[in-house]
């Protein structure tokens, strides 16, 4: 892994969660769902692996609800809702976090003085 695709998995470890609470926003979803809506929004592919102990976390957490639903297309899915602590979290930390990316990206986008 190079260093560029290391320190995009810091910074998704870090939003992860709120982007998964954002897409919920828009309505319920399955996993394998999920993880493609993350995908094409740029955040690239998103393994099960993490992105299965999020959705039980959230669901410990009750930010989320889930409920199976049976499909011709194969097994039965697990779909995630939003709550309305998720909502109220996401609300919160979702604000936080844009102060944040701005901040970051005031920052970053400042253009570089010449050295002397």
């Amino acid at each position: 892994m190079t260093s560029i695709e290391q320190r995009r998995a810091q910074w998704l470890r870090g939003v992860l969660d709120l982007c998964v609470l954002a897409r919920l926003r828009a309505g319920e979803a399955y996993g394998y769902e999920l993880a493609r809506a993350l995908d094409a929004a740029g955040f690239g592919e998103i393994k099960g692996g993490t992105l299965y102990p999020l959705l039980s976390r959230l669901e410990r957490d009750r930010l989320v609800t889930t409920s199976w639903r049976t499909s011709d297309l194969g097994p039965d899915r697990k779909y995630y809702r939003l709550t309305v602590t998720g909502e109220e979290t996401l609300n919160a930390a979702g604000a936080a976090g844009l102060e944040f990316a701005a901040a970051a990206h005031a920052l970053l986008a400042e253009p570089s003085e010449a050295a002397p």
